[in-house]
């Protein structure tokens, strides 16, 4: 090879490998830039504090929820919970319910968007309580909706809800997991991970739920408040709207709304039956509750019901109340 072809293949590999030096350069002050971007605006976030209840998170320069939400609402609510014939009296109270919810305020549990959104998400969250512990009927004092938080268990448990299958969170001996709590926990596996979710051994002691109010409402704002499953929203972030469904969720009907948030909870057990009771019922006490807060139910918000949504998790026909899986 000639000295002049080999000088000018010499050069053209130089002014390749210093342009690919250079690209690659620009590449990485364009990412770094980004980085540094995205540090700075986190940086800039604004932070607040507001003691025992909210601190250290954008969430709490909001509202908190004893801003909104004071013992004689509560006592509204759940109006009928310590009467008598029901199942639990003494046990709920707000005390309670807001040392539970500081837990969980920091993360935008009712704290996230504006006033009426934090009163409805208050409203949707209560609303699956008061459906789920309720003792009330069609002729009761005061309606069916005025008797959520009359139990805190299950009464008549026909099964301990052990699946030895589950390694992760492997049943104890002498353990029941039966339901329990605000929003009931089943299964050996529910247990063992609201229990590492709230830092509490409920594999060991599921009956804490059952003997603790505070423990009770923290594992149903944890179920409340995480996925099920990674790349599925939870119950808050499918209500206040910052999950964003994909084509899959639009196709199957599941859009943000008090609607979603029955279909991650309870998946097909409910879902995608047209409008069965059980739904309506859970919606209902939602509604009261809307209109008791003096938010009204005309402010329930899009995509109410999951009637003909189908589920996040399909479950199988006889293991509905699996759908509660533990998140992975």
């Amino acid at each position: 090879m000639k000295r002049k072809t080999r000088n000018k293949i010499i050069v053209w590999t130089l002014a390749l490998a210093a342009a690919a030096i250079l690209v690659g350069g620009t590449i990485a002050l364009v990412l770094t830039a980004g980085t540094w971007k995205a540090q700075i605006k986190k940086s800039q976030e604004k932070i607040c504090n507001k003691g025992w209840e909210c601190s250290g998170s954008k969430y709490c320069c909001n509202d908190t929820i004893t801003d909104f939400f004071k013992v004689y609402q509560f006592e509204n609510l759940f109006a009928k919970r310590n009467t008598p014939v029901a199942h639990a009296v003494g046990f709920w109270d707000y005390q309670a319910f807001i040392i539970a919810a500081a837990l969980f305020e920091p993360q935008g549990f009712c704290t996230t968007g504006g006033k009426q959104m934090q009163m409805m998400e208050l409203c949707a969250f209560l609303g699956h309580v008061g459906a789920k512990t309720s003792c009330g009927y069609g002729v009761a004092t005061g309606g069916p909706t005025a008797w959520g938080l009359c139990y805190n268990h299950e009464m008549s448990p026909d099964q301990t809800y052990c699946d030895k299958t589950y390694t992760q969170w492997p049943c104890v001996e002498g353990a029941e997991y039966y339901g329990r709590g605000a929003i009931p926990v089943y299964w050996n596996y529910n247990y063992g991970a609201a229990g590492d979710g709230i830092k509490v051994d409920l594999l060991h002691h599921p009956e804490y739920l059952e003997q603790n109010a505070t423990l009770a409402f923290m594992a149903a704002m944890w179920r409340w408040m995480t996925p099920i499953k990674k790349n599925q929203p939870s119950a808050h972030e499918a209500f206040v709207g910052t999950w964003k469904p994909t084509k899959n969720d639009t196709l199957s009907k599941r859009l943000p709304g008090f609607g979603a948030t029955m279909n991650i909870l309870y998946g097909e057990s409910i879902c995608g039956k047209g409008f069965v009771d059980a739904m309506n019922t859970i919606i209902s006490h939602y509604q009261y509750y809307l209109d008791l807060m003096g938010v009204g139910r005309e402010h329930s918000g899009d995509n109410r019901d999951c009637a003909e949504q189908l589920p996040f998790n399909p479950s199988s026909p006889t293991d509905d109340q699996k759908q509660q899986q533990s998140g992975s």
